[in-house]
């Protein structure tokens, strides 16, 4: 006996548009022109023969037809989503899926990776670098670890790890050290400063919370990129800024020093994932990186 279905691609193309009453939010989720989108609920309406939207002004309104495929569409999707990961988790361990700032990755996530593989043998991660902006569905990702402030946003489930201090970070190698390491903050402003174009405020905010004048700082070299700052800084190019756990060794193998200590901000160190998530290895993987942040500290 044979099956009248229609496209699976049309039906998630409805499917999306319909939750989204957008058809271009549907095409952004599903990563296909707008154009697309239209043709297959069009295919769908020629279908079955009516129509699936109205318009209203600018946006869609489901027809009585559209509502009934809607709540059809979403339940058979959801099942087999719920299905097709119950299958998986069946089929034996898949890797954590874990997405961080390309910094936080090489100089912080990649050293403690051994110990983390002892500790807790229950989480393989496949580590994915990211730069810029986390999107806020995570695609691709089971979670992420990053700095960032409040508010999170909607769709994630978040565990906060730890504050995050900030603080100038010097070499040896630098010309000026063994006079710069006796001085106080207020001599940093004179310095050659290195900076980053992901953290742009850095400098300011922290001259701002040491009672120093953001506008008499003299910047340096700038770099992309938090993990060639520091790069920098280890050669003696000049002073950077970075949050502490990222120079902890740096720190303790003398190829840098902080002299003027650590200041707290508004940014927090969190693990975050889909809210939709039942993954138990996330929260595990949370408590043990809560632990290692507090002993970087």
């Amino acid at each position: 006996m044979s099956r009248q279905l229609p496209s699976l691609n049309a039906l998630r193309a409805f499917e999306a548009a319909a939750r989204l009453e957008s058809v271009s939010r549907a095409a952004d989720e599903l990563h296909v022109t707008h154009g697309a989108v239209s043709r297959q609920i069009r295919a769908l309406e020629n279908d079955l023969g009516r129509p699936l939207f109205t318009r209203q002004g600018r946006g869609l309104v489901l027809t009585v037809t559209g509502a009934r495929l809607r709540d059809a569409a979403g339940a058979a999707f959801a099942r087999l989503q719920e299905t097709y990961g119950e299958l998986r988790r069946d089929a034996g361990p898949t890797a954590l899926v874990l997405g961080c700032p390309g910094s936080i990755l090489a100089r912080w996530v990649i050293p403690r990776l051994e110990r983390m593989g002892r500790e807790l043998p229950s989480v393989k991660l496949h580590l994915s670098a990211h730069e810029g902006e986390f999107d806020a569905d995570l695609p691709g990702l089971d979670a992420a670890l990053l700095l960032g402030e409040r508010p999170w946003p909607a769709q994630w489930q978040v565990h906060e790890l730890a504050p995050e201090y900030i603080g100038p970070v010097v070499s040896p190698r630098y010309a000026g050290y063994a006079a710069l390491q006796r001085q106080p903050a207020s001599v940093l402003p004179g310095e050659t400063l290195l900076h980053t174009a992901s953290r742009p405020q850095a400098w300011p905010n922290w001259a701002t919370h040491n009672g120093l004048d953001p506008a008499a700082l003299r910047f340096g070299t700038g770099f992309d990129h938090l993990y060639y700052l520091l790069e920098a800084a280890v050669a003696g190019m000049g002073v950077a800024i970075a949050p502490q756990p990222l120079v902890s060794e740096d720190i303790a193998s003398g190829r840098l020093a902080a002299p003027w200590g650590f200041t707290r901000t508004t940014g927090i160190w969190v693990l975050c994932a889909p809210q939709r998530s039942t993954d138990t290895r996330v929260a595990e993987l949370a408590e043990w990186l809560r632990v290692e942040l507090a002993a970087t500290s």
